[in-house]
């Protein structure tokens, strides 16, 4: 046993709490729907979810869900315009969430993908 290092795993490590809400906003992230949601509206302003549902090649039903769920976990904001809602990402959503869920993450999996192919 290495006190030392176990001292320094247990000081820096996530608590109990902290691994529950991070568990918690990978789960979000888990579901297709809502991670490809997530990315159409990094790489544009807003949408509503007709639109976004005709450029993930989606039903109406998932996106709208996704984006409820999206919403309440604080992922998503809203702006009404008349009868049309579009959704944007919230406000401060953060960048390194944004550059490595969605842009490193994705090209793991595709080198991944690439290598099982050999």
């Amino acid at each position: 046993m290495d006190p030392e290092r176990v001292a320094k795993a247990r000081s820096r490590g996530l608590s109990a709490d902290d691994a529950g809400r991070l568990a918690a906003l990978l789960s979000l992230l888990a579901d297709p729907v809502r991670s490809r949601v997530l990315y159409a509206l990094d790489e544009v302003d807003e949408l509503c979810v007709g639109d976004l549902a005709l450029a993930l090649d989606a039903t109406e039903d998932a996106v709208g869900y996704g984006l409820k769920i999206l919403r309440t976990a604080g992922l998503v904001a809203t702006r009404k315009q008349g009868r049309v809602v579009f959704y944007r990402l919230a406000a401060g959503f953060p960048e390194p969430l944004r550059d490595h869920c969605f842009r490193q993450l994705v090209q793991i999996t595709r080198a991944d993908q690439d290598g099982e192919d050999d």
